[in-house]
């Protein structure tokens, strides 16, 4: 249970934040992961490009969509592995490139 707090919270934490920078992202029922589709801002960039991007300058790192699959493609992969400041400070980086 203390194990399933955590990653319920860290999720939380990812959606809530995302959300209120524009990036509206469903919330996994049961994962360590939360994929998000693309902003269509800049969508056409694709998974790998984005993903780049948003280590480049947001220096957050996420897996490309594509990486799992042609499905993939269009979205990337969040691992909920750091902590709830961790995220937020990751939110702030993503706000400043969307």
């Amino acid at each position: 249970k203390e194990i399933t707090d955590v990653y319920r919270e860290r999720r939380d934490t990812l959606v809530k934040g995302l959300g209120r920078i524009g990036w509206e992202i469903d919330k996994p029922k049961a994962t360590m992961f939360v994929w998000g589709k693309i902003p269509e801002a800049v969508s056409g960039m694709g998974s790998v490009e984005f993903s780049k991007l948003l280590v480049r300058e947001a220096k957050v790192a996420v897996s490309p969509g594509i990486g799992f699959g042609q499905y993939g493609e269009g979205y990337v992969r969040f691992a909920l592995v750091e902590n709830k400041h961790r995220i937020n400070q990751a939110i702030r980086g993503i706000k400043k490139v969307l």
